[in-house]
């Protein structure tokens, strides 16, 4: 009996953000108790990678191994989504892909600009700018499915796919930004990899481990680059073949490991990076501080205004349609639901503040709240349109009885 309940709970769409939350919760209620030392000198220990034979040698702390490591998995997997997506599903046609790429465009651009204006005049917090920027697909998709049939499933849709569109944002702007000093050498070593690739996905083969190998081999060249390891991931991902004959590869690698992902990456990432000490905390600091305030009016402003405002504009200007069946009421809903950046907005988070730790801790307080305020304020928007629906479905259903009395 109790494993047919794990197992049920395995299956909900709504589980990965339940974990999610739950990891985060625990990550603080550590770093604020008696053994927080112990968190954060374990998650400090050094566990380098030494490779005796070829003479290679990283230092790599516990952190580093889940951001690094287990985070090159994660954008992995959202390569894979992401070349599903183009090739053959919400996002392979001009007609699927034209509102959630404009809206996507609204959610990065106005967060963005927000986080600017607070911050423009201190130089050393700038670099956070992409923070807001960021919505976390599992739990933001994860929530919203707690609301079961009052959203559909066209609404849904159109939230992974502008989700997904942000993480390619994200992964673009790790590259671009995020990247220090280049080791040449090591970035052309990285091309053996990419010829390996070409030529498993030319000959179609069916294995799935020389692919993995290829992968890994990239995964410490480029770890040793100066480019950030999890672009590793994306660029491995665009060479698994969507199917070779009747095999479906890139499905079988994306359904084996999506698990994975979701119930033991993301929430060790969670665990790892949300532990925050708060000590008197004054809650002045969410509004006197302005990278915290920055971030909080860029997930929760932001986001929902960037996207609902481009959104209306190509569909008034008839470039694009609101999903099948979608009120503007739940359309908003779900548009404040991209507002919760959490793992993604920590994980650009920890790139942008490696060097300050304090810093850091200010923005993860940041991430919580916005993520927080843009759960509460969006559950809060979808249950009043869906109650307000159900009333106006009862008072048409009403006048049509009336009417059918005379």
């Amino acid at each position: 009996m109790i494993k047919h309940h794990i197992k049920k709970f395995f299956q909900l769409e709504a589980s990965t953000g339940i974990i999610l939350i739950v990891a985060t919760f625990f990550a603080m209620m550590i770093a604020n108790s008696k053994d927080s030392d112990f968190y954060f000198l374990f998650l400090s220990l050094e566990v380098p990678i030494k490779i005796d034979f070829i003479a290679y040698s990283k230092e790599l702390s516990l952190r580093d191994w889940v951001n690094d490591g287990l985070m090159a998995v994660f954008f992995f997997l959202i390569g894979l989504e992401l070349k599903k997506e183009v090739l053959e599903g919400d996002l392979s046609s001009k007609a699927k892909i034209s509102l959630p790429a404009i809206a996507a465009i609204g959610g990065i651009i106005l967060p963005a600009l927000i986080f600017y204006l607070f911050n423009h005049n201190k130089p050393s917090y700038l670099k956070g700018f992409a923070v807001p920027t960021a919505t976390d697909i599992a739990f933001a998709y994860g929530m919203l499915c707690l609301f079961g049939k009052r959203i559909t499933t066209s609404a849904k849709i159109f939230l992974v796919a502008l989700a997904v569109l942000d993480d390619l944002a994200a992964i673009l702007i790790i590259a671009l930004f995020y990247t220090k000093e280049i080791n040449v050498a090591f970035l052309l070593l990285s091309s053996f990899s990419f010829i390996g690739l070409i030529l498993l996905n030319r000959y179609g083969c069916r294995k799935v481990w020389p692919y993995l190998l290829c992968g890994l081999f990239l995964w410490l060249a480029i770890l040793k680059s100066g480019v950030h390891a999890t672009i590793a991931g994306v660029l491995m991902a665009m060479f698994i073949p969507l199917r070779v004959g009747n095999t479906p590869i890139l499905e079988y690698i994306d359904r084996r490991l999506s698990p994975s992902v979701n119930f033991l990456i993301l929430p060790v990432f969670a665990f790892v990076n949300a532990g925050v000490r708060i000590e008197d905390f004054d809650i002045s600091i969410l509004y006197k501080d302005s990278i915290i305030l920055g971030i909080i009016l860029g997930l929760f402003i932001g986001k929902q205004f960037g996207v609902i405002l481009l959104s209306y504009l190509a569909v008034r200007f008839k470039f694009a349609s609101l999903p099948r069946g979608t009120s503007w009421g739940e359309f908003y809903g779900v548009a404040i639901f991209t507002g919760i950046g959490f793992t993604m907005s920590l994980f650009i988070g920890s790139l942008a503040f490696s060097d300050s730790p304090l810093v850091f801790d200010k923005v993860k307080i940041a991430v919580l709240f916005g993520s927080i305020l843009s759960l509460t304020y969006g559950s809060i928007i979808i249950l009043t349109d869906s109650a307000l629906q159900k009333y106006r479905k009862r008072v048409i259903k009403y006048d049509d009885q009336e009417l059918k009395k005379y």
